[in-house]
């Protein structure tokens, strides 16, 4: 009668053993049986062999292989690789017993395997027969990591952060690897500000204007990852030539019941979350209110500079002082519906609206202007306010076809969205040196910008380790502009309106292949065509032809033989102007600095080159990129003294494809977790920036280089009874400008929370910023007709308690369905939302990646007997292609090692489909 071999036993076999990796078999040192004692001087052997679905004769990956001697002490184990097959090396001579075992087979035990000295015994196929088994319940605690690394993206798990609760995504976007977020909400990327905003994989409108303003109006508190790609395959839009920032909320459609409730109150903001969940059947819902109000944010302003008339060469002096002062209140209603009309089809749609008010001031704007040849000073007192509404629609709907061929998909999106906005400004002279520039002056200025969008993917795997994907997609966006003047304005500026009209055509194919010795491929080419028209309501604006580009990209992944990744990539982008840089309407608000549109702006062209690397070192997760990125044709400001009478000293900016940027840098990330109590995670990203205008007009060429570098530091402690402590800290530092720079800055905050009713309520209290009230950021600008110094300085110390309670519990994820993007437009360097649900990130810990083949002969000699044994389901997954299993629980974190997965062959979201109920859009 054979030895009785319990499951702990099994456990220690592959604990003890050496792992196999869950790519494709590869082999790490292992552990010799004791019961050997001549272990120095016999040569060990090895097994090898392939796990197969005994009905379909398909490969199961990761099944667990174990090795026993004959009394049932463990000896090797590993699990198999993405294609079924094991090597399990280091055996010494002896009969020993082989079990193999996968969730939802039975497990397959063969008795009396001999291992000759120094041979290989080919065990062939073993194959597994399905059983299902009534399980008990069992629930399974982990520790999400804050940061993973993905083949194409970085994932930060803001769901883990409790330093966020009560802010808003602008607040959750300065923890993010790579990303930089001044203190105007300003998000760049590796130093590029034209980056595309994804929210669930989807676009909004409100985006085209600007993102520090949108990113406001999403509650930290709702976001549950954000995602950033650095090298977007073909099938993403060819825009945002800096990557794609894919924020994720938490808006998931389980089946079951949920109502939650959460709010902050501080000294400088408060909030108000409602969100409720409800699925039953094939049908889910989902319901969200965000409100959100800023208040108490003093600030001051002044400015000092010197201009050149270009003209008669006259210098003016002006030197400028406020206070400053800013009101926000934001609003973001949404509503999802999904409905799974067979085991193959599957509806979702959504609505959403969001609102926006926000005013800022400038108190006691005092104005001194000197002509330094006249000696003749001008002053002025103004009270200046500036309005900015605007209210959004997202509409989207979507249709998912599920062949029976694993991983073939068909699906049909469709997206309208709108945002109507009205920008305001009024200036309020009430004391001048000159009694007619006295009284209110000002421009009143609503527009529109309509986007609908029609999409098509359709992806197939095309033989082993094979996938393509195809796909065509319709943008027509219509941007409206009317503008109107008052006061002293209006006796120089006309009143009109401005009208934009584009529709970009795209098609995509992208292939991912897996390649011996463990690489992976992933290329892909897109193509985009876009056509405009543009008109004044007085006449056409000129003449914008129409282009074509061409975007291939390409990502390599190659997984090395100690487990860890190596990823080379490469694409072309390109980046279109978006409203703010186009429109033709004056922004005076401050007339000492004037701001004018040019709506005959080309895109800029770049091109990307990223190698990263990752590894795990003990409990560490480690993570190393490097990047060069060129751009042609850049957008870039051109500053001028307008030398306008009504004006002097006035300098006016406007925008030109005069720009070349040349970026080198890289960034390093550190992940460690002590236990389930403590972990810190940190990073560092530098890289030197250089920039010029290629204009060879003296007075107006420009270039500036420099090293810029930031840094972020998170912390967090499990303490007894429920409580919880986190701290974080990040740091930017000088930043370079075509022609100046920006000084550094830093902040920091402090949690404190406390978990209520078994976890169902939470009370928390949280402080930002409590050692420096004040933050002060200085500007420089230098050139032959312009030298300019400013300082703004905000009051950012913070204190706030929150709190959340949830009622009604939510169980069994529904099958998910795609979304779209349009990630295609330049962005305000001033600075974009919509909420949805999006995927649980997959693990990111690497595994050893396989080796070759097993032989195909058996040197044993002996013909083992099958002795079928019961075991626990999980169906097998197309190998290489498919992602990484869960690891059991019960072994150690140490001894768990998740494979590293090729690229993912959707864009939706990491596993190539987002969840149902976010049907997808634009960045």
């Amino acid at each position: 009668m054979p030895p009785q071999i319990t499951p702990t036993i099994l456990l220690l076999a592959t604990a003890l053993g050496s792992i196999v990796s869950s790519a494709n078999g590869q082999r790490l040192p292992t552990r010799p049986a004791t019961t050997h004692p001549a272990a120095t001087a016999r040569t060990a052997g090895r097994l090898t062999g392939s796990v197969t679905n005994g009905a379909t004769g398909e490969a199961i990956a990761y099944a667990t292989v174990a090795v026993l001697t004959e009394a049932g002490t463990p000896v090797n184990g590993g699990v198999c690789g993405a294609n079924g097959q094991f090597v399990l090396p280091g055996i010494l001579p002896g009969t020993y017993i082989l079990r193999v075992s996968f969730l939802g087979y039975q497990d397959l035990t063969r008795l009396g395997v001999v291992v000759p000295e120094g041979g290989t015994v080919n065990l062939g196929i073993l194959p597994l027969t399905a059983v299902a088994r009534r399980l008990g319940e069992v629930v399974v605690t982990a520790e999400k990591p804050l940061v993973e690394e993905r083949v194409d993206r970085t994932v930060y798990h803001a769901e883990n952060d409790q330093t966020t609760r009560g802010g808003d995504a602008t607040d959750v976007l300065k923890r993010v690897p790579l990303l930089s977020v001044d203190l105007e909400g300003n998000v760049s990327l590796r130093g590029s500000q034209n980056i595309r905003v994804l929210l669930n994989n989807k676009p909004s409108t409100i985006m085209a204007n600007s993102i520090a303003d949108g990113l406001r109006q999403l509650p930290a508190d709702q976001i549950k990852a954000v995602e950033v790609i650095t090298s977007p395959s073909a099938k993403y839009d060819a825009e945002g030539s800096g990557g794609i920032i894919n924020i994720v909320t938490k808006s998931p459609t389980l089946r079951g019941g949920q109502l939650s409730l959460d709010g902050s109150g501080g000294t400088r903001s408060g909030t108000l979350n409602l969100n409720g969940d409800y699925r039953t059947g094939k049908m889910g819902f989902a319901l969200g209110g965000f409100g959100r109000a800023g208040y108490n944010t003093p600030g001051s302003f002044d400015n000092a500079q010197l201009t050149t008339n270009p003209a008669t060469g006259q210098q003016t002096q002006s030197t400028q002082a406020a206070a400053t002062r800013q009101q926000q209140l934001f609003g973001r209603y949404t509503l999802g519906w999904d409905y799974d009309l067979d085991a193959h089809n599957s509806l979702a749609a959504s609505l959403a609206y969001g609102t926006r008010n926000a005013t800022t001031y400038q108190d006691a704007l005092a104005t001194s202007t000197t002509a330094l040849a006249l000696g003749s000073t001008a002053t002025s007192v103004r009270n200046v306010t500036t309005t900015d509404e605007s209210g959004t629609v997202d509409a989207s709907l979507s249709y998912t076809h599920a062949y029976e061929v694993a991983q073939r998909e068909l699906s049909v999106l469709a997206l309208f969205s709108r945002n109507d906005r009205t920008y305001n400004f009024a200036n309020d002279t009430y004391a001048a040196s000159a009694v007619d520039v006295t009284g209110q002056a000002g421009n009143d200025n609503p527009s529109a910008n309509q986007e609908v969008t029609a999409q098509v993917d359709y992806q197939t795997p095309t033989g082993k380790n094979q996938l393509l994907e195809i796909g065509a997609k319709d943008i027509q966006r219509t941007v409206q502009s009317d503008y109107r003047y008052y006061g002293q304005l209006a006796r120089t500026q006309a009143d009109n309106s401005f009208r934009y009209d584009q529709n970009v055509a795209a098609g995509y194919v992208a292939y991912a292949v897996a390649l011996p010795k463990n690489f992976t491929l992933k290329p892909g080419m897109r193509y985009e065509y876009a056509s405009i028209a543009a008109d004044y309501g007085s006449g056409p604006v000129g003449d914008i032809p129409s282009y074509g580009v061409l975007v291939p990209s390409l990502n390599l992944l190659h997984k090395l033989a100690n487990g860890n990744a190596l990823r080379l990539a490469y694409n072309r982008r390109i980046q279109r102007p978006s409203l703010p840089f186009l429109n033709p309407n004056l922004q005076a608000a401050n007339p000492l600095v004037q701001t004018l549109g040019n709506p005959l702006l080309h895109p800029e062209y770049t091109h990307n080159y990223e190698l990263g690397y990752s590894t795990l070192l003990k409990q560490a997760n480690l993570n190393f990129s490097a990047f060069v990125r060129t751009t042609t044709g850049s957008i870039q400001s051109v500053r001028t003294p307008l030398g306008a009478a009504s004006y002097p000293g006035a300098v006016l900016v406007t925008y030109q494809n005069i720009g070349q940027e040349r970026a080198y840098g890289g960034s390093a990330f550190a992940g460690l977790n002590i236990g389930q109590k403590f972990s810190v995670n940190g990073g560092v990203d530098a890289y030197y920036l250089v920039l010029r205008n290629n204009v060879t007009a003296p007075n107006y060429a420009a270039r500036n280089a420099g090293l810029v570098v930031a840094g972020r530091l998170y912390g967090s402690y499990a303490l007894p009874k429920g409580w919880g402590l986190q701290v974080f800290g990040f740091y930017r530092g000088q930043q370079v400008q075509l022609q100046g720079s920006q000084s550094s800055f830093a902040v920091y905050s402090f949690s404190l929370k406390h978990d209520l009713a078994q976890k169902k309520a939470s009370l928390g209290f949280g402080a930002e910023n409590f050692f420096s009230p004040r933050n002060t950021v200085r500007s420089e600008f230098a050139s032959p007709l312009l030298t300019q110094s400013s300082r703004a300085v905000q009051h950012l110390t913070s204190f706030k308690v929150y709190f959340s309670y949830r009622i009604g519990k939510l169980t069994a994820e529904p099958r998910p369905h795609k979304n779209l993007q349009n990630n295609d437009l330049k962005l305000d360097e001033n600075g974009g939302g919509s909420q949805g649900s999006g995927s649980t990130p997959d693990a990111t810990r690497p595994a050893p990646p396989a080796t070759a083949p097993a032989p195909t002969d058996s040197t044993s000699g002996v013909a083992p007997r099958l002795v079928p044994a019961g075991g626990p389901p999980a169906p097998a997954l197309p190998p290489s292609l498919a992602p990484a299993p869960p690891t059991p629980t019960t072994m150690p974190r140490k001894s768990r090692p998740l494979p590293v997965g090729p690229p993912s062959p959707g864009t939706a979201s990491p596993g190539g489909s987002a969840p149902a109920g976010s049907p997808g859009g634009r960045p």
